[in-house]
């Protein structure tokens, strides 16, 4: 409901600067309402229990997950963070872009959701293309 609420307010937002809205400033306004923030360039030490206490301190973490690599086992420099609200997502990504998290600078930007649904083939390698 509280995100509803919220669509409402931007888009009544929106549309009372432009005069009308546009679907441009529209998605953008959505867009920016996330709670899942992308970390990138985690050093391969950092796990999920330190990337959550890293970025506890902004808010309510629902969730920290660091991606790993399923045939080494080994981290993939990467991971997200799910808060519970879009306020604390936004000061976190402001305060932690840029900053040193266990040896590394981090990245930190909203996360874009991949699509549900089958990935569509091609890409990858591997192969013999033109034998």
């Amino acid at each position: 409901m509280a995100f509803c609420n919220k669509v409402g307010s931007l888009l009544r937002h929106s549309v009372s600067q432009n005069g009308q809205a546009s679907t441009t400033s529209m998605l953008n306004s959505v867009r920016y309402m996330s709670s899942k923030l992308f970390i990138g360039g985690l050093s391969y030490s950092t796990d999920d229990q330190s990337l959550k206490d890293a970025f506890s301190g902004f808010g309510d973490v629902i969730e920290a997950r660091v991606i790993i690599d399923r045939d080494t086992g080994r981290s993939r420099g990467f991971g997200f963070i799910n808060y519970s609200s879009d306020e604390s997502a936004t000061s976190a990504l402001s305060a932690m872009d840029g900053q040193e998290l266990n040896g590394r600078n981090i990245r930190v930007s909203y996360a874009n959701d991949r699509p549900a649904g089958p990935r569509p083939f091609g890409g990858g390698g591997g192969g013999l293309r033109g034998y």
